[in-house]
């Protein structure tokens, strides 16, 4: 009887339970920068002219805009949730004077605004699912804009005028976000996520008055007169953004 007793007594091996690996939860939070590219719409803007309405320079209506921003975001809650955060961009862009406009009798060369550059400062506020994100923008403007008219009637130029100066107002839009894993072939940088948008944004950054002066020549009499300029416009764009932290 002893010895099945003992027998019970001896120790045996029991498997080492298996450690508990959390998963990664993914969060927005997290400084970041990055580029953009796309297409304006409306930039050559418009001006209006005391004697010959409003003239429209669609010939570079459409241009090409691209440059780079920098953000933060924060998530509320992990996973999904309400992110909130600001960003701000610089802009080149090809937006130009249109060569020449005809309104009834009267040529108009080098017309309307044109807009070299511009950059924004907004806010953001979206709601994540997961790695997919959608938000709204808005906030800030500035960009650098050339007014100019020149227009002649059946002789050389009779009437100028150009302005070039720094103008503010305002942009607002919204736009799409998702998250590459962070092994994606993107992410040159080893950062912690590569996350790639398409975005909507509309600008306005006001009317000014510009004198268009007599050049003395014949056929402008008078020292001249007031044209307005309106500089607005819409922009699609893509861009690309590398994230970094997760704070």
């Amino acid at each position: 009887l002893a010895v099945p007793a003992a027998a019970a007594d001896l120790p045996r091996r029991v498997a080492a339970p298996q450690a508990f690996t959390p998963v990664a939860v993914f969060t927005w939070s997290g400084f970041y920068a990055g580029v953009t590219a796309g297409a304006g719409f409306g930039g050559g803007g418009s001006f209006t002219d005391a004697t010959y309405g409003t003239v429209t320079p669609g010939s570079r209506d459409a241009a090409f805009v691209g440059g780079g921003q920098i953000g933060y975001n924060y998530q509320f809650t992990p996973g999904s949730g309400l992110v909130i955060g600001a960003e701000a961009d610089i802009q080149g862009t090809t937006f130009g004077h249109a060569p020449s406009g005809l309104v009834g009798t009267t040529t108009f060369t080098d017309v309307g605004p044109s807009l070299d550059w511009f950059g924004t400062v907004r806010g953001r506020i979206g709601y994540a699912f997961d790695r997919f994100l959608v938000y709204g923008t808005g906030g800030f403007a500035y960009g650098d804009v050339t007014q100019t008219v020149a227009f002649q009637t059946n002789a050389p130029v009779t009437y100028f005028g150009s302005r070039s100066r720094i103008e503010t107002g305002y942009a607002y839009g919204g736009g799409v976000e998702y998250a590459m894993p962070t092994d994606s072939f993107l992410n040159f940088f080893k950062s912690n996520a590569v996350t790639l948008k398409v975005e909507y944004l509309r600008y306005d950054l006001g009317s000014r008055n510009l004198l268009v002066a007599s050049t003395g020549a014949p056929l402008s009499p008078g020292v001249g007169y007031f044209s307005r300029f309106r500089t607005e416009g819409s922009l699609v764009r893509a861009g690309l953004n590398f994230k970094f932290g997760t704070f």
